[in-house]
């Protein structure tokens, strides 16, 4: 028994011994190898007086479809100087989501934009996160794992730098297309709420952001601006009202091509009557007068209902990047009934892409309202990663009604989008064009040749992977969202299912 005891107790000793010197060297490693030079930057910044705080920051990382981080951001020395600045291997890439770091009116460099500010005080490296004892830091890693403190660290993104990159070479070729003031793009995972990659063009380089004249280019549109988004709004309209029982898929209205309501009058796009039309042909054709009817089936409570409280137009979606808009939609807060009639079909209403985004990934998931977010995990200098907790999403519609919108607008695509020319014969594609008039700030109304062009589709129609959305403001050349981004789509779910090896559903 004593020999046992005295085993055991050898055992343990050697395990505490060896673990002692694991961590030591750990912690050696951590010292002389991966915060070398930021430390020989420290005690070289005590012999030389420096007109600002020394800039020390975590790294920004893509994540690529295997799990491998790539740097989005990291700390880098200028030449022999002790100073040292923040760097951006990709330039341009993902310009708008990363956001750069830049002095402030106190003298000291902070995130001014996109992540970089939004997790400044994660990515803030401070003299306690450099000096700490290394138990306290493993342990107090531990702690932000299983229970949650304020700890800094480096940010895991779920931005893919191929997809990112594919998505902004679609958004150049476009822009050299049909010369808009502006184009841009997100493409998400409609389940989880990842943002997998977000654009806009124009954009510019991270690492010369001081060279960029119009400070305008620095914002991001996608989260901070609103717009009437058009037809891709009519999607929303359809489930709510097959959700609430207002409509079924056999329901029929009569088409007169346009309509009075109190005195102002709704037409289709080409003011052409059609007689009896099914519901599918209301998003197979784009009509107005269909969702307009499905408004009116539906009424203003319970349409209210579904744009402000369930699919949450008009509020933030709680997107991890600054200054997040939130839509304008007061006017349904009434229950004036041409006003729900416009929104049925995108006009009235400005909201923000994400907020669109959102909404619109509620027909790719199976009826749940999910966050849309950048960021998926943070990275401890211990090594230890937490992945940050979004939800599972609310059920907002129900899963059958989920499954009915998508079959119509998978049916969109197969007969309708581009005469069906785009259809994938392997793969179930759902998808809707939006053209919207631009309104007239000065003069009311709405100009008459211009428009915004949007678009937004999934795939597998009914095991969504992707969810892609297109929005470019007053394009040139063409009249219609059909004309400028049914091609781009097509080209970029095909990469899509080629890159990520989706199989085949049908």
């Amino acid at each position: 028994m004593k020999r046992v005891q005295f085993v055991s107790r050898v055992r343990i000793v050697t395990l505490a011994t060896v673990l002692c010197a694991g961590i030591i060297v750990g912690r050696l490693y951590m010292l002389q190898i991966v915060e070398g030079d930021v430390y020989a930057a420290k005690a070289n910044a005590q012999f030389t007086p420096l007109p600002a705080p020394l800039l020390d920051r975590h790294t920004i990382y893509f994540s690529d479809k295997n799990g491998t981080l790539i740097t989005a951001a990291s700390m880098a020395d200028v030449g022999t100087s002790s100073q040292r600045k923040r760097f951006y291997p990709g330039g341009t890439l993902a310009a708008h989501a990363v956001g750069f770091v830049a002095y402030n009116n106190d003298n000291v460099q902070k995130g001014r934009y996109g992540l970089e500010r939004y997790y400044d005080q994660m990515l803030i490296r401070t003299d306690e996160d450099l000096y700490s004892n290394f138990f306290v830091e493993l342990f107090s890693a531990a702690k932000t794992l299983f229970g949650g403190t304020s700890e800094t660290g480096s940010i895991i993104t779920s931005i893919e730098p191929t997809v990112q990159t594919e998505l902004e070479r679609t958004l150049a070729t476009y822009s050299s297309d049909w010369k808009p003031k502006l184009a841009g793009g997100i493409i998400m995972d409609p389940k989880t709420g990842e943002i997998i990659a977000m654009a806009i063009a124009p954009t510019f380089d991270l690492n010369t952001f001081n060279e960029q004249r119009d400070p305008a280019i620095f914002s991001n549109p996608l989260v901070q601006n609103v717009y009437e988004m058009g037809s891709i709004i009519k999607p929303l309209t359809v489930a709510a009202g097959l959700d609430s029982g207002s409509i079924t898929a056999q329901t029929t209205y009569t088409d007169e091509g346009c309509l009075t309501i109190f005195d102002k009058k709704i037409c289709n796009f080409d003011l052409r009557a059609r007689g009896t039309v099914p519901i599918q042909e209301i998003l197979s054709q784009s009509l107005n007068l269909g969702v307009a009817f499905v408004a009116q089936k539906t009424g203003p409570d319970i349409m209210r209902e579904y744009f402000l409280e369930r699919y949450k137009l008009g509020v933030e979606t709680g997107i991890d990047l600054p200054s997040e808009a939130h839509g304008l939609v007061d006017n349904l807060k009434g229950n004036v009934p041409v006003e729900f009639a416009t929104a049925s079909f995108g006009q009235g209403i400005a909201i923000t892409p994400i907020e669109t985004v959102r909404a619109l990934a509620v027909l790719a998931n199976g009826g749940k309202l999910i966050t849309p977010h950048v960021v998926k995990a943070v990275r401890f200098d211990s090594g230890v990663e937490r992945e940050l907790e979004w939800g599972e999403g609310e059920e907002v519609i129900s899963p059958n009604t989920a499954t009915q919108v998508s079959r119509m607008l998978t049916e969109v695509v197969d007969t309708s989008l581009a005469n069906g020319q785009i259809k994938n014969p392997r793969y179930s594609v759902a998808a809707k064009t939006g053209t919207a008039q631009i309104a007239n700030p000065s003069g009311g109304g709405y100009y008459t040749d211009r428009f915004l062009h949007s678009f937004f589709g999934y795939f597998p129609s009914f095991d969504a992977r992707f969810l892609v959305f297109f929005f470019a403001v007053e394009p040139t050349g063409a009249s219609y969202s059909s004309q400028t981004w049914a091609q781009p789509f097509h080209s970029i779910t095909q990469f899509l299912i080629s890159y990520y090896n989706i199989p085949p559903d049908r």
